[in-house]
């Protein structure tokens, strides 16, 4: 019986320990710029992700102030809610669901339309009568751009120098 309860009690501790905290395969931190009607944010980042989970944790002066964790949906210090739903919240309706996690994993948009690699990455330049959006990746950095819109978001990693931009 003793060590039936042991087991027991190891088991949920397992368990309830497995639930509380997430163990992404890879951590960066970042300078993130963002600008949008509804999220404002310039200074450090850190940008975690798995195959299936992406998480932005945003800092102001070394205190985190905000977490969006995307999966199947959308979290945000708010709530949660569906890509689109969040698109249309905070980004712009006509964006595809997973517009938020390819820019913050350097990964194409719009599935790679009018992608142009360049010497150090590659370019995106979309216009239509939703958009006008420009988005350029090379290694450490991204930036988009939808003119359009009044969108913007840059990410680089810490260790680039300023003139490398």
């Amino acid at each position: 019986m003793k060590y039936i309860l042991s087991f027991l009690a190891l088991l949920v501790a397992f368990l309830f320990l497995g639930c509380s905290a997430k163990n992404y395969e890879h951590t960066q931190p970042k300078i993130f710029v963002i600008k949008s009607p509804k999220l404002k944010f310039a200074d450090l980042g850190y940008l975690r992700n798995t195959n299936t989970s992406i998480e932005l944790e945003l800092f102001v002066a070394g205190t985190s102030v905000e977490k969006i964790t995307i999966n199947h949906l959308i979290c945000v210090s708010k709530g949660c809610m569906s890509k689109s739903g969040f698109n249309s919240e905070y980004l712009n309706a006509s964006y595809p669901d997973e517009m938020l996690q390819n820019i913050l994993l350097s990964e194409p948009i719009y599935n790679g339309l009018n992608k142009v690699i360049t010497p150090i990455g590659y370019e995106q330049v979309i216009e239509n009568e939703y958009v006008d959006i420009v988005y350029r990746v090379r290694q450490g950095a991204a930036f988009f751009r939808d003119r359009k819109n009044n969108i913007s978001f840059k990410h680089k990693d810490t260790q680039l120098r300023i003139d490398d931009e």
